[in-house]
């Protein structure tokens, strides 16, 4: 078993196979995890990895070491998982280090309901229960038995948003070798979709590209795609699926704040007035067209269970951030990167103009997007560039997440955060112009990088 401070992260488990991470830890979480949430039953799935099975079939034997049965719901998204814990109302546990290298695996846990387990709603308490001996349990074991999933997910992801009288449209998809590649033929079948799959062959080795989309390299071969057949639009999916990019019909990438616009504007239309979720670093338009089309914009840290909490405690309908995770209410609270593409797919389809005229209005400002700096102390370059800003006259700081600095009347600000595991720094910057923004974005990496 390797060193648990070194997988445990603050919302799953992950590591390089095996040396990190292996089968003997995969078994005491497995049994850790049913004496934390005493279950009676749980729901597993697992991505392609040539590691998934073993680690998926020994968390089993863990699981049903102490009473609980085991349903396998086999090859899955991270989506389909959650679907699986909410429909069946049972904790579930995801096999994916979703766009991790080919060397990694890890373990995303959820509670009944698809309810997040992170390091202070349970992950925690699994880690120090493996570290100090899972105790025995005195009584029969659980069972293992498959059930089959796809089909149901598909189903009711069509409930959620009607794709079936949009008008035809050509869409490329890059799978980049991961789950999409499983799911997506299932959610599109039957629909007024002629699709063009790339990368639909299941293979944790990634011949073809990271399965990574927030890289713009590994959105190459996808914007070449639709350029070259003249599609309406490109989805790439990571190598879990539960996230998605955007390219719209020039080949142009699609910043994740502007569709977390859109489909904010498409929830609000069904449930007016209600609160929205958007994490510190999507775009300022994205708060700005929420309270324009009646909603109420809830500001929140990066980070899934931080957005998943504050979307429970709000009642908020739909929360996005920029890292193209985007979470439903009516899909108990969880992220889901093929129902935030079917969103954009109906609203493409219900209008008859093409994907960049669409979205036009979600897309105001000049964005840096994020750019990282190594640095041998995080807190002391933060603390230089707060002190360079902050007597400044117009100028707002707060640090509910890293740093972030604004000037409303210069219309820019950014915010720069603490990497949880590398030592670097993250900059996200925003103004109303180019030129204001790479001034911003400049000043304040030289004064990270400065030696």
């Amino acid at each position: 078993m390797g060193d648990l401070a070194k997988i445990f992260k603050a919302y799953d488990i992950r590591g390089v196979v095996p040396d990190e991470l292996d089968p003997a830890t995969a078994e005491a979480a497995g049994a850790a995890f049913v004496r934390v949430t005493g279950a009676d039953a749980i729901v597993t799935a697992h991505d392609m990895r040539e590691s998934s099975v073993p680690l998926a079939e020994a968390f089993a034997r863990g699981a049903t070491s102490q009473g609980a049965d085991v349903i396998e719901a086999g090859l899955g998204s991270t989506d389909m998982l959650y679907y699986a814990s909410g429909s069946l109302d049972l904790p579930g546990a995801m096999f994916t280090a979703s766009h991790n290298p080919a060397r990694y695996n890890g373990l995303k846990l959820c509670r009944a309901g698809a309810r997040p387990v992170g390091r202070d709603t349970g992950l925690g308490e699994i880690r120090e229960m493996i570290e100090n001996g899972v105790p025995a349990y005195d009584g029969e074991p659980g069972t293992v038995t498959r059930r089959d999933i796809l089909k149901g997910y598909a189903d009711h992801l069509k409930t959620l948003v009607d794709l079936s009288s949009i008008r035809p449209l050509k869409v490329v998809v890059d799978a980049g070798n991961g789950m999409g590649g499983h799911t997506v033929p299932s959610v599109f079948e039957g629909l007024p979709i002629d699709l063009v799959p790339m990368y639909f062959e299941l293979d944790g080795t990634f011949p073809n590209h990271e399965a990574n989309p927030i890289e713009p390299e590994n959105l190459r071969d996808l914007q070449a795609k639709v350029r070259e057949t003249g599609a309406d639009i490109g989805l790439a999916f990571d190598g879990d699926a539960d996230r998605c990019f955007v390219v719209d019909e020039r080949g142009e990438i699609v910043s994740p704040s502007a569709i977390t616009a859109l489909v904010a504007t498409r929830e609000l239309a069904k449930h007016p007035g209600s609160s929205i979720v958007h994490n510190l670093i999507t775009s300022k338009a994205v708060p700005e067209i929420i309270a324009e089309y009646g909603g109420t914009p809830v500001r929140t840290r990066v980070g899934h269970s931080f957005i998943k909490q504050t979307m429970a405690e709000t009642g908020a309908v739909f929360g996005g951030e920029h890292s193209a995770h985007f979470y439903f209410r009516d899909f108990w609270f969880a992220d889901s990167g093929m129902l935030a593409a079917m969103h954009v797919l109906a609203a493409l389809g219900q209008q008859d103009g093409p994907l960049s005229d669409l979205l036009g209005e979600y897309t105001r400002y000049a964005a840096s997007g994020e750019i990282n700096s190594e640095v041998d102390d995080q807190a002391a370059a933060a603390a230089k560039v707060r002190d360079a800003f902050a007597a400044r006259p117009g100028v707002e700081v707060d640090e509910l997440d890293g740093l972030t600095v604004r000037d409303d009347a210069a219309g820019w600000w950014f915010n720069l955060r603490p990497s949880n595991t590398e030592p670097l720094l993250r900059l996200n910057a925003e103004a109303g112009d180019e030129d204001t923004m790479a001034a911003i974005r400049d000043e304040v990496l030289a004064l990270v990088r400065e030696k």
